[in-house]
């Protein structure tokens, strides 16, 4: 009896332990942030798996969803509705593109890089468009710094 009650405290302190080491990172949505209008405030974000991102709404009309093509294999993707936060989990490695629909155009997105950028040359490839291309440009200069 002694011997199961040690077990199942010790699975529990190792799952407690797995918990506390997984992250939270707040990424806002805003009119006008620091690098200007219609922007995600940090547009970049280095995620190990497992770690959670908190899309969070500051000023409404804004969305996040994943950019087809910037996701990595098996990985769900992301589709909030305009001005609700989205909390999200990332478990699969890789690059994450994010964009805020109604404001794509305006270069509003955001890259997310979960462990190791498994698919970065992929989500390279992919097409963008008005100042989202810029942008990105920027995003990817910042996964190479690794």
């Amino acid at each position: 009896m002694k011997i199961l009650i040690a077990s199942a405290l010790v699975a529990i302190a190792a799952l407690a332990a797995g918990q506390a080491s997984a992250a939270e990172h707040e990424v806002q949505m805003l009119n006008k942030g620091e690098k200007g209008m219609m922007v995600f405030q940090p547009d970049f974000v280095r995620a190990a798996p497992g770690d959670t991102i908190k899309f969070v709404p500051v000023d409404k009309g804004h969305n996040v969803e994943t950019i087809q093509g910037m996701l990595p294999e098996g990985a769900t993707p992301i589709k909030g509705q305009p001005s609700q936060e989205v909390d999200v989990t990332l478990d699969k490695e890789g690059v994450y593109g994010v964009k805020c629909s109604p404001h794509y155009g305006m270069g509003m997105v955001a890259l997310i890089v979960v462990g190791k950028p498994t698919n970065l040359e992929q989500a390279e490839e992919v097409k963008q468009m008005g100042k989202a291309k810029k942008v990105f440009g920027e995003l990817f200069e910042e996964v190479e710094k690794q």
